[in-house]
């Protein structure tokens, strides 16, 4: 797989100039129809070249995946041949991020292309405000018809968004993807179709079930502790993958059996694993995501790209292809030149939030990263002790234990399960040179200038956002003399 130049994009000026008419002539619609109101505009009278069919649309989610679990993004041990066969055909983002690293607070922000804390989806289980425009509603405008299976809102919330089908959406209901292909495959109405097609995998709980992986053979993360137990589960996680794997391929068959060429393909996971350091997280290994987009005719086979795009930007991408426009509330932007190879650069830093659960999590924390690999974290409140379902709710995640007995014998042990849990104002990482954050910059003199930069960066984006920074639930405090 080689890495996108800066080209000119092979098609885009011929197959896509009615998208971006109709992109510039919808402002001058809508004003005129608030000059004019008795003109109503259909549809498709939207459309500036109703001869060129919209294209189809299908996305696939993985649930709890962090992103260099793939042999696609690096990963030795862990192969994904249905996530290689897709970047084979499409463009590969190195640097795609959610906007908060728990499920509803994830999606809310993929749906409606907007910040947490602007579409107040803040905490996990929330919901955005029911007045936002949702991605459906403005497909469905164009002529769509989107359509829904498997966990795509968080669970019971997804028909809230107002697709229209939206079908096996309980918790681990395991027969959403052959459902879906099941339906595409019945599918009779000639609309242009936007499925969203969401596994439950690789999310807990793993499958008992491993598929014959040595648990033996696999490569435990530099911040992981490796303990019998855990290379057992980390098995299971693996073999959780391969299930995401296999039906992603399913779903791209079908996709490509039943729509034809003309798909714009996207395959994404709403944030990390249910590990330590990841999933609840501001670390890489939470809010660092695979994104996988093919389209044939219009991105390249084969390539990656460096630039740096957040799951808000989906949103105004899909709504420039289509030749629609997000309404102004809409925090994202389009990467669409980047997809086209029209640009190899998106954004020049991410922000990023969690908020807890109110239960199991009560621990806010806001973080920036920049184009050149720096990341600035800011728990809001380090005097809580940060727990979380990995340490809470052990039958799924009993591993724990053994990190934690592993704890008083061993010292790297020791500083792991500690730092999982004991939390400092500020963090400071270079993820270039410091993949996994393990080294804390914030004391160094030399990236003192860094440092105040980042704050103020931070500062801003928190105002301008509306971000009251709020506490969810009943925080657990540190006891008074914990020391390491």
């Amino acid at each position: 797989m080689t890495t996108r130049p800066s080209v000119t994009p092979l098609t885009r000026g011929e197959s896509l100039a009615p998208a971006f008419a109709r992109a510039k002539w919808l402002p001058l619609i809508r004003a005129g129809l608030l000059l004019f109101p008795w003109i109503m505009v259909s549809p498709a009278t939207v459309r500036a070249d109703e001869s060129r069919p919209l294209p189809h649309i299908v996305v696939f989610l993985s649930d709890d995946h962090t992103w260099r679990d793939s042999s696609v993004y690096g990963s030795p041990d862990i192969a994904t041949p249905n996530m290689a066969r897709l970047a084979a055909a499409g463009l590969t983002f190195d640097n795609a991020f959610v906007a908060s690293p728990s499920c509803a607070p994830s999606r809310a922000a993929l749906l409606t292309g907007m910040y947490p804390a602007s579409n107040e989806a803040e905490a996990n289980h929330s919901r955005p405000r029911a007045d936002i425009r949702k991605l459906p509603a403005y497909l469905q405008e164009v002529g769509y018809e989107v359509v829904s299976f498997g966990k795509v809102g968080h669970y019971r919330q997804t028909p809230d968004y107002g697709f229209d089908v939206a079908r096996h959406f309980t918790y681990h209901d395991d027969v959403a993807v052959d459902e879906a292909i099941k339906w595409l495959r019945e599918r009779k109405s000639d609309k242009p179709l936007c499925l969203f097609v969401g596994t439950n995998w690789p999310h807990v709980p793993w499958p008992q079930d491993t598929n014959g992986i040595d648990p033996d053979t696999l490569v435990v993360p530099p911040n992981h502790v490796d303990t019998v137990v855990s290379r057992q589960w980390r098995a299971r996680y693996v073999a959780a993958i391969q299930t995401m794997d296999r039906e992603l391929g399913n779903v791209y068959d079908a996709a490509r059996e039943v729509l034809g060429d003309d798909v714009f393909f996207l395959h994404t996971s709403d944030h990390g694993a249910q590990w330590p350091f990841g999933k609840w997280n501001l670390y890489d290994d939470g809010i660092r995501t695979p994104l996988i987009v093919s389209w044939p005719g219009h991105i390249e086979a084969n390539t990656r790209t460096q630039a740096m795009v957040s799951w808000i930007d989906i949103l105004p991408t899909l709504l420039e292809i289509v030749g629609s426009e997000p309404e102004e509330s809409v925090d994202g932007k389009s990467f669409l030149p980047v997809l086209t190879g029209e640009a190899t650069s998106h954004r020049q830093e991410i922000f990023t939030t969690h908020s807890g659960d109110g239960n199991f999590n009560v621990f806010p924390i806001r973080a920036v990263v920049t184009e050149d690999g720096w990341k600035y974290i800011r728990n809001l409140h380090p005097e809580f002790l940060y727990s979380s379902h990995v340490t809470k709710n052990v039958s799924d995640n009993s591993y724990w234990s053994s990190w934690v007995e592993a704890a008083e014998r061993e010292e790297l042990a020791r500083a792991l399960v500690w730092k999982y849990q004991h939390r400092v104002a500020e963090e400071l990482y270079h993820t270039g040179s410091d993949s996994y954050e393990q080294t804390n910059l914030i004391e160094q003199p030399e990236h003192q200038e860094r440092l105040a930069e980042l704050r103020l960066k931070l500062d801003r984006w928190i105002e301008q956002t509306g971000d009251q920074q709020r506490v969810f639930g009943e925080p657990q405090l540190r006891p008074t003399n914990d020391e390491p």
